[in-house]
């Protein structure tokens, strides 16, 4: 047999041709490797020679060329890739570099500006929130709501009794348990759950949003990989038991299920004009939510989304400024997040203060209210027309990372099928959980 000899001109041509092709085909966050590698190069001698620009544009260099390759590493590395990867290593990985002092003190200055002074951080929150809540489908709306309504009643309740007992046997306060560990895990998320808490618990309890995000993003992070856990083992169940499980179907009922599965929601070729009515209209509700909170005393970010429900829900709201909302909802979920994740672990998430988050009763108090939610899914699903494992896996998508997490769930379990019920655990479950969790330590904070 003939072999390839390394000397032929022709085999190094060949080689050479592979090479070029696999770097012109691979791409970090849309953008050619290539292209990444030199606009990399470009930032980071900027930023070590300290001519950084120090404004919005340098701030949005630095964490979003960070953040494209973070998030890349995240979603490729075995095992990480399937627990929440992406946010992991933006959160912690800037964190540790600000903590061996490997950034230039100018470049801490410029995402500083951006992150603080222009407020990102608020900007991002409103489109995902609203922009996600106007972009649903109304059908899946109401009607999984309808349908989801008493597994994640239940769900919740088993959860915070769980946790509440296992924090209390573990030595945490049931305060610190129920708004730092239990909440994070069912509130929706990074970006629709941890980033509005923030905002609400600054607002009540004084200090900036940025400290908050440090405390709530690790128990979200690590009920996330528990939901994963669970789903797994619910799926080798169905295996298992074929009676317990539909196959990607919830409903005992085909008709019901065919109104999940064939909802008129096609992608559709993004208009940039309502793009920029949406993002007008995202700017009103923030806006409408702090001039409520003067009257209220509900914090604004909480108000924001109450009247996004609400005006979903009443149909007030043009389908096309709808469309241009869930536009801005989409840019930011796909290129604003995990650049945000890294300003914030820049900035705001003290490696030690992580570190000292962890311990063994933390992770079992974590464990405890995923596991206690699955659970409750499953043995309630009966009484309802479920069926039991895709209950209990759509039951677990309430304490996954917002959709990111939803995927990752459902691609554990191979029922991706299941995604409008996940969306509606997320998305409603989460913003139910940051209002009433809102209102109940404004409640309770003046006796603390």
């Amino acid at each position: 047999m003939k072999k390839d000899n390394p000397l032929n001109p022709s085999v190094e041509i060949s080689n050479m041709q592979r090479y070029k092709s696999l770097m012109q085909n691979s791409e970090v966050g849309a953008v050619p490797l290539l292209l990444f590698v030199s606009i990399t190069l470009i930032v980071g001698c900027s930023a070590y020679a300290g001519v950084l620009p120090k404004n919005m544009i340098g701030g949005l260099a630095v964490i979003m060329t960070l953040g494209f390759a973070f998030s890349k590493v995240g979603r490729v590395l075995p095992l990480l890739k399937d627990i929440g990867g992406p946010a992991i290593l933006c959160l912690i990985i800037p964190s540790m570099l600000v903590y061996f002092d490997l950034f230039e003190k100018h470049t801490l200055d410029t995402v500083h500006l951006l992150m603080k002074e222009a407020n990102l951080l608020y900007f991002v929150i409103a489109c995902l929130v609203v922009g996600s809540i106007l972009g649903m489908n109304r059908i899946i709306l109401i009607q999984g709501m309808t349908r989801m309504f008493v597994p994640l009643v239940a769900g919740t309740v088993a959860a915070i009794i769980s946790g509440l007992l296992v924090g209390m046997l573990c030595g945490y306060t049931p305060y610190h348990t129920f708004f730092f560990i239990i909440v994070p895990i069912i509130g929706g998320g990074i970006g629709e759950g941890i980033l509005p808490l923030s905002l609400a618990y600054s607002a009540i309890l004084g200090q900036t949003p940025d400290v908050y995000v440090a405390q709530l993003a690790p128990a979200a992070v690590v009920g996330n990989i528990f939901a994963i856990v669970c789903a797994g083992v619910l799926a080798r169940i169905g295996q298992r038991c074929p009676s317990l499980t539909g196959n990607g179907m919830l409903i005992r009922s085909d008709a019901d299920n065919r109104i999940f599965t064939h909802t008129p929601n096609s992608p559709q070729q993004t208009d940039f004009q309502l793009m920029g009515g949406g993002l007008l209209m995202i700017c009103a509700f923030f806006i409408a939510g702090g001039l409520l909170e003067k009257l209220v005393h509900i914090p604004g970010p909480v108000l924001m989304i109450l009247i996004a429900v609400l005006c979903k829900y009443s149909q007030v709201i043009p389908s096309s400024m709808e469309k241009g909302a869930y536009s801005c909802y989409q840019f930011v979920s796909t290129a604003l997040v995990w650049p945000l994740m890294i300003g914030l672990g820049m900035l705001y998430v003290p490696l030690e203060n992580v570190v000292a988050v962890f311990s063994v009763g933390y992770v079992v108090v974590c464990g405890a209210v995923v596991f206690a939610m699955s659970l409750s899914g499953y043995f309630i699903a009966s009484y309802l027309n479920m069926y039991p494992v895709e209950a209990a896996i759509v039951t677990s998508c309430h304490s996954g990372l917002g959709g990111t997490g939803d995927v990752a769930i459902l691609s554990a379990s191979n029922r991706m099928a299941l995604m409008p019920f996940a969306q509606i655990a997320t998305r409603i479950g989460g913003a139910s959980t940051v209002i009433a969790a809102t209102l109940l330590l404004s409640a309770v904070s003046p006796s603390l």
